[in-house]
């Protein structure tokens, strides 16, 4: 046996005789306070054992505590600064809160010599095992922060998102509720949201307003343009500042297709576009331009003999 072999013997030895000693000692000054004999020595036995851990464990909790709401208040207040969503700010700051709470009791358990380490292992197998049950919950949340982070809509715009077209009412850390033209409410989660194309209908204060039209091809063009020009220019709820498009967008099989298109304040858009449709009926009937239906013209080739049979018996 080597030098150090005997000095890690000896070492070991030195420890479990001190613990044997220790144990001693406390089942004595059990002893003693149980017959009512105490001496100063017990008195100081009892409060380096018994009185000094209670009391650091004591100070341990409430440090812990103050410095998770410490740790708590200066993430909820950063987030808010930087103009995160009240909502992301408080779940970012309950999360830091219970990870300090979290570490704080490992490190109190681990300083009155509880070893931690099978815990840790615990709670790490029991994270994995929770992350892997809750994955599309965890990946509706994730979804979440980042529309809460990056703010594609917020409530009361107009969307087309996830399949499901409505006014925004709640945007969730899981999931967004819809209200629908129809007054239907409809919650989608956030991972079909983020993970789709996201249309902000009502984002800016104006839009336009196309309505397409076919008309006759025995029809002037330049007489049709003129008055699809006038009936989009009088239109009540157009935007004076944008004038109006008159586009010829092609050569149909039945018409001529034209497109009309006028600018309205977005909160008029179906008011204006209804008023247009309407307007640009009144006038091609008054100007003696028709709308024609569709139509098929069938060629059939000569010397194709026809009969008729009297199926009448």
């Amino acid at each position: 046996m080597t030098w150090q072999d005997e000095a890690g013997s000896q070492v070991a030895d030195g420890a479990a005789a001190l613990q044997d000693a220790q144990a001693t000692d406390t089942t004595g000054l059990i002893a003693r306070m149980t017959d009512g004999d105490i001496t100063s020595q017990d008195w100081s036995l009892l409060w380096s054992d018994v009185g000094w851990p209670l009391t650091k464990a004591v100070i341990l909790i409430i440090a812990m505590f103050l410095i998770a709401g410490w740790a708590k208040r200066l993430v909820t207040g950063a987030c808010s600064k930087a103009k995160i969503d009240i909502t992301l700010a408080k779940f970012f700051g309950n999360m830091l809160r219970w990870g300090v709470l979290l570490l704080g009791g490992l490190a109190i358990l681990k300083t009155f010599g509880v070893d931690t380490t099978s815990f840790a292992a615990v709670v790490a197998a029991m994270g994995f095992a929770l992350g892997m049950a809750l994955s599309g919950t965890l990946g509706n949340f994730a979804a979440g922060v980042m529309l809460l982070i990056f703010r594609p809509f917020k409530v009361g715009d107009v969307v087309s998102a996830g399949g499901t077209t409505g006014k925004i009412e709640e945007v969730g850390m899981f999931c967004t509720t819809f209200d629908t033209p129809d007054n239907r409410r409809i919650i989608v989660p956030n991972g079909g949201i983020y993970g789709s194309t996201i249309e902000n209908i009502s984002h800016h204060e104006t839009r336009r307003v196309d309505v397409a039209v076919g008309t006759d091809y025995s029809a002037d063009l330049d007489t049709t343009r003129e008055v699809l020009t006038a009936a989009a220019t009088a239109v009540a709820g157009r935007l004076a500042s944008e004038p109006p498009v008159i586009y010829l967008s092609e050569l149909g099989g039945s018409s001529i297709d034209w497109s009309v298109r006028v600018w309205a304040n977005a909160p008029d858009y179906w008011a204006v576009r209804e008023q247009l449709t309407r307007d640009i009926k009144i006038a091609l009937d008054d100007a003696g331009i028709g709308i024609p239906y569709p139509q098929r013209d069938v060629h059939i080739p000569s010397g194709i003999e026809v009969r008729v049979t009297n199926t009448q018996a």
